[in-house]
């Protein structure tokens, strides 16, 4: 029997860590079978103390092609440079 389950993608918080880091992707049939199975798949040595579980097809991301322009900084925000401020003598490090 063939199962069109959505693919999930699947971020871990180790014990020794801050943010969750992606592990891998899995299918699954809905969230809940999907946050078990990546239970089960990537913290079986119990190494994970938090599981985010996200449909890939929720995901938005930017292209790794399109980094130079996407990141590129926005020359028509002018308050954002430090030119636009006068910056007084006794502030250091300026």
């Amino acid at each position: 029997m063939k199962h069109d389950w959505p693919l999930y993608e699947v971020f871990v918080r180790g014990k020794r860590g801050l943010n969750h880091v992606h592990v891998g992707s899995l299918h699954a049939a809905d969230d809940d079978m999907a946050l078990h199975h990546a239970r089960d798949l990537y913290t079986r040595r119990n190494e994970g103390v938090s599981i985010w579980v996200v449909r890939a097809s929720d995901i938005t991301a930017s292209s790794p092609d399109e980094k130079d322009p996407f990141f590129a900084p926005s020359g028509d925000k002018v308050y954002r440079h430090p030119t636009f401020y006068e910056i007084p003598d006794n502030v250091p490090h300026m």
